[in-house]
């Protein structure tokens, strides 16, 4: 059997390390997207609420209850993309 080269070693520990701290990442940003999917899906279900109100209390025409929807929807989607990025 040879022995390897102390060179060699220390490369393989330097590959080890980097492809750990890539995966820490990935894991991280992997989270980050489940949190933000999660807001998404959220928003969705706040928004539909926002508009049945809107038009059970029967305060707003149908158009303006419908950009309330489209207001909640958007700041749902702006929390989501301060999670993400």
């Amino acid at each position: 059997m040879s022995e390897r080269n102390p060179g060699t070693n220390r490369l393989v520990v330097a590959v080890l390390l980097a492809a750990l701290s890539g995966m820490a990442g990935a894991t991280e940003q992997g989270s980050q997207r489940r949190e933000a999917r999660d807001v998404r899906q959220d928003t969705r279900q706040d928004s539909r609420h926002t508009k049945q109100d809107c038009r059970a209390a029967n305060q707003k025409s149908n158009p303006q209850c419908r950009q309330d929807k489209r207001h909640t929807k958007q700041q749902g989607r702006e929390t989501a993309r301060d999670i993400k990025y």
